[in-house]
């Protein structure tokens, strides 16, 4: 029985490295019947701003299944990111991306490594909300929460577990980023104990990925939040040999899309010089998310194969190591001529025999984690054209029930004290003047009103909070 599936041809080279790999599909009999829908540059002409029509989104919902071509979203007012809106809408949760080297068949500074990226798909600034608050000042709104990091590490240490991995890498920059990158730091540890036959270790993002980049062998599955595995599956994939070569997975808990992580390349569009093995070794992920593990393998073998006998597309060509230049057609036909045949140098694709396809079968603990939440006060941020005295609005709420009790300026404290600097925005924090007095809405919305009826102008506010007595706030 054939899987239905939704293709998408995409922009520039996609339509081309698209067909060479339905050709290799079909030769190899996987069991998929395909339906083609348009998506991309031509799609946003049509005032679709997302790049998608709603039939495209209609074969989505019914097949469940996308493989896709690189698009190009273009630049200009309204034209929202393809991508973005696939994954939020489908709810992909997960972006799963082995890196390997192929050496020595493929150039590459390293012999041997094997490295998967397991990067949270939805949240981290990712979430595009972003304002400006004043002429100067603009702010991005970092969202992490404990549901989402619970599962995108339990897919990893599941990825692990069912791929026969030995360790599972977290990389945050919770010293810094304490409460947000400190919650998917601790949900990493929560979740590692349930998996005590897989080692987990921890890095800071920044010496994390600078020793990926230097030692990459020394690593297995990593493990992290959405902007920083953007970076770093970007990282491991150049260092393996080529961006072109990898493929990628996003999962969800209904449904997945496998992509090749290169872009649309419009400047060699329809040359017939792509090279489509990135998006193949996506279909070939996709063949085993769909249970057809014995098809993968096999045309996973042939591309290897074909990488060994030197034939190879205009960018891994290299004389020392090449035989044959080919584009994009004869590369494809190439791989269908060696399936059934089984790489000598370069290792098989191995997929553990306890393998379900579909890692993605985890949900996080929705339950609150807490039992009193209080409210304390609220970090106020004005806009600022005034001078350094702050002695106007600190003595404006000295006989309220909430009171300043610092001011900041990019974080820094400004007051008390003498500020050091200064931009065109002010924190200002306001907590009980009495700690065993409670707190209200009402209370914060007098603060609003008092500092509109005294010219201050309000820019954002922000609650503070008490969760069973721990501050839910940085201070």
């Amino acid at each position: 029985m054939s899987t239905p599936i939704t293709v998408a041809y995409g922009d520039g080279i996609g339509p081309e490295i698209m067909e060479a790999v339905l050709s290799i599909l079909r030769e190899a009999e996987a069991k998929i019947s395909v339906d083609v829908i348009e998506i991309g540059e031509r799609v946003y002409n049509k005032k679709w701003s997302h790049g998608i029509s709603p039939s495209g989104w209609e074969s989505i919902e019914r097949t469940k299944i996308l493989l896709k071509s690189p698009t190009t979203t273009p630049q200009g007012k309204g034209h929202k990111s393809l991508n973005v809106a696939l994954r939020k809408n489908l709810e992909l949760y997960a972006n799963i991306r082995p890196c390997i080297s192929y050496h020595p068949v493929i150039e590459s500074k390293f012999d041997k490594f094997d490295v998967v990226v397991i990067r949270e798909n939805e949240e981290d600034v990712y979430t595009g909300i972003e304002h400006r608050l004043t002429g100067d000042s603009y702010q991005c709104t970092k969202i992490i929460t404990r549901p989402g990091s619970e599962k995108i590490c339990r897919c990893a240490f599941e990825y692990a577990k069912k791929y026969n991995r030995e360790k599972v890498t977290c990389l945050t920059k919770d010293n810094i980023m304490k409460m947000t990158d400190g919650a998917f730091h601790a949900a990493f540890d929560c979740i590692a104990k349930e998996y005590p036959d897989i080692k987990a270790e921890h890095y800071i993002v920044d010496i994390g990925i600078a020793r990926v980049a230097t030692e990459p062998e020394k690593f297995d599955v990593i493990v992290t939040e959405n902007l920083y595995g953007d970076i770093l599956s970007d990282i491991v994939a150049q260092t393996s040999g080529s961006v072109g070569l990898a493929g990628s997975s996003n999962i969800g808990s209904e449904y997945a899309m496998f992509e090749a992580v290169h872009g649309s390349a419009p400047d060699i569009a329809g040359k017939n010089m792509a090279n489509p093995s990135g998006l193949l070794n996506a279909a070939v992920h996709m063949l085993i998310y769909t249970g057809q593990v014995g098809t993968a393998k096999l045309i996973y073998d042939a591309w290897l194969k074909t990488l060994e006998d030197g034939i190879h597309t205009a960018d891994l060509y290299k004389e020392k190591r090449s035989k044959q230049k080919v584009g994009t057609k004869k590369f494809a036909e190439a791989v269908v001529d060696n399936l059934g045949k089984k790489p000598t140098t370069l290792s098989e694709l191995i997929v553990g025999s306890s393998l379900d396809s579909k890692v993605n079968k985890t949900q996080g603990d929705f339950n609150q984690s807490y039992k009193i939440r209080k409210l304390v006060g609220s970090d106020i941020t004005l806009a600022w054209n005034k001078s350094a005295d702050f002695d106007q609005i600190v003595k404006l709420f000295e006989s309220s029930n909430l009171k300043i009790i610092a001011i900041y300026s990019k974080g820094l404290a400004i007051w008390p004290g003498s500020p050091k600097s200064l931009s065109d925005q002010i924190t200002c924090r306001f907590i009980a003047n009495n700690e065993k007095k409670t707190i209200t809405n009402s209370d914060i919305n007098s603060l609003l009103v008092k500092l509109e009826e005294n010219s201050f102008d309000v820019v954002k506010m922000d609650k503070l909070y008490l969760y069973d007595g721990k501050e839910g706030f940085f201070s």
